[in-house]
């Protein structure tokens, strides 16, 4: 689809569009987490899931890393 095709689609479409290509774009990589990763994840995911680690805002995050630079 051509740029100017895709520009006379309306928001939604265009939305449906987009996921359409994420989600074919997901399907085709060739990327697969080692047994490693995964379970790293798992892990992570448990414990955000059970409150063992803190959540912070984007504005949290970002005045953190602004600090850094200083």
């Amino acid at each position: 689809m051509l740029k100017e095709e895709y520009k006379s689609l309306s928001v939604a479409e265009r939305i449906l569009l987009v996921e359409d290509i994420w989600d074919s774009i997901a399907a085709d990589t060739s990327m697969k987490l080692s047994a490693a990763q995964k379970k790293l994840l798992d892990e992570r995911e448990a414990d955000a899931l059970s409150g063992k680690i803190s959540k912070k805002s984007w504005e949290e995050i970002k005045k953190s890393i602004t600090a850094r630079k200083k």
